[in-house]
């Protein structure tokens, strides 16, 4: 597995990794509706691209397929942390999360990191340190989800 910063060129390839993590991921933890609204389909790339831009994102990737990426901010948020399903459960989202660690440090003192984690992602950065701050109510496209703000020091 190879890690590399993020390109222009990966949108498309992230926005798809994103999308089918949603629907394949979280099918026992949201209902369809939820899906849908959280991961529209198709994708809109034009929204994928200014998101990107605002962030720093890691790809991991192998044998020239999307494994999954991280986009963080440099205050510590960690904006995005998505596997391909197929890549789920491999160690992919701890070596990506470890690489945004050392990058963050490496910009000076590592910052608190913190996230808003779905029912999905809770119990992995519960493993990485992470504890809950606060359960969040998130309206997406008139869908209503449970998440959770998480901070680790």
């Amino acid at each position: 597995m190879k890690l590399r910063r993020y390109r222009a060129a990966d949108t498309e390839g992230l926005a798809a990794v994103f999308t089918s993590s949603v629907h394949a991921l979280a099918v026992d933890q949201y209902d369809a509706a939820q899906r849908h609204a959280w991961a529209s389909l198709p994708p809109d790339l034009d929204e994928w691209r200014q998101r990107f831009e605002g962030l720093h994102t890691i790809v991991a990737e192998e044998a020239g397929s999307y494994l999954g990426f991280i986009s963080y901010e440099e205050n510590g948020h960690i904006d995005l942390l998505y596997t391909a399903p197929g890549a789920a459960r491999k160690g992919v989202a701890s070596a990506l999360l470890r690489e945004a660690v050392t990058q963050l440090s490496t910009a000076g003192d590592t910052p608190e990191l913190f996230t808003e984690a779905s029912l999905v992602a809770v119990p992995f950065f519960s493993r990485h340190g992470f504890e809950i701050t606060e359960e969040q109510t998130l309206v997406r496209r008139g869908v209503s989800f449970q998440r959770f703000a998480m901070r680790r020091g």
